[in-house]
């Protein structure tokens, strides 16, 4: 039997539950998952291994107009991911008022088949999913629709075969044991990252960035340090907490993500640094991981 392996792209807008999605059909826990929008700021690889097939499933940020150089990075990561597709999934909140330019300009130059998956139908009526699935048939003309819920696993098992009949033949582009193509300081960095869109409001998570300055490994023990980046010394002051509190909240959650994640003791050390206007400048971007 031939060897099929392929790059899956999930794409769509801020919220529609794109990580949801892919740590479902992964199994594993890739992407931050936080019920504030723009969550994903980089491109994140799952990798599903079987013996007679490989598939690299590919989270991209959600679909915005940029108003940063931070912004302009994760549509570029966005392009990118359709461009590699061999299929592309797009997800779309069930509720979502969609405008469809952002997506048609994304999806106008590739050729990969599309389908296209109405999430969170457990959140509506029989009417208006058989509605929404009308809608996007007319628009789009995909290959398929699906309706899922990535939440309750609902028709989960239908995209992955969907997926599967769609790989073309082709050797594995990762070793059979990659999960992913990120390392243990990306996600020991998202994890805290998860955790400061999950405690502040307003503007603090968007104005933030997470980089891990020291990751050593011990047979028991992970020593773990990390900087909070923001822009402002308001900022600062609101990410510490009074006599700390919030930080030490932040750090308490953040390390129990990672023990469970990483299967040993996490020691976890966080200091706060402000660099004005981080998200605008390209040097520091780059800096921060964002092409």
């Amino acid at each position: 039997m031939a060897h099929r392996a392929g790059f899956v792209s999930i794409i769509g807008k801020p919220n529609a539950g794109k990580s949801t999605l892919m740590n479902a059909l992964v199994g594993e826990k890739m992407s931050i998952i936080t019920p504030k929008a723009q969550t994903t700021r980089h491109r994140i690889l799952g990798i599903v291994n079987e013996e007679d097939y490989q598939i690299v499933f590919s989270d991209t940020p959600g679909i915005i107009k940029p108003h940063y150089a931070l912004h302009e990075s994760m549509m570029h990561q966005v392009d990118g991911s359709i461009v590699d597709a061999d299929l592309i999934l797009l997800v779309t909140d069930i509720n979502e008022e969609y405008d469809e330019q952002d997506v048609l300009k994304k999806l106008q130059n590739s050729t990969a088949p599309l389908a296209i998956l109405i999430n969170k139908i457990d959140l509506s009526t029989e009417e208006e999913v058989k509605e929404k699935v009308a809608y996007w048939q007319e628009k789009l003309n995909p290959k398929v629709v699906f309706a899922i819920s990535a939440l309750h696993d609902h028709n989960i098992k239908a995209v992955m075969d969907f997926v599967l009949e769609s790989l073309p033949e082709h050797p594995a582009y990762y070793e059979k044991d990659a999960l992913t193509d990120r390392n243990d300081r990306f996600f020991a960095s998202e994890m805290i990252r998860a955790q400061i869109f999950k405690q502040y409001k307003k503007e603090i998570p968007y104005s933030t960035e997470v980089i891990v300055t020291a990751f050593v490994e011990g047979e028991k023990l992970h020593r773990i340090s990390a900087e909070i980046i923001v822009e402002r010394d308001s900022q600062k002051n609101i990410v510490i907490g009074n006599k700390g509190e919030m930080l030490k909240i932040v750090g308490t959650y953040a390390r129990r993500d990672m023990e469970e994640f990483f299967q040993k003791k996490i020691f976890l050390e966080m200091f706060v640094k402000v660099i004005p206007d981080w998200r605008s400048k390209k040097n520091y971007l780059k800096k921060f991981g964002y092409e």
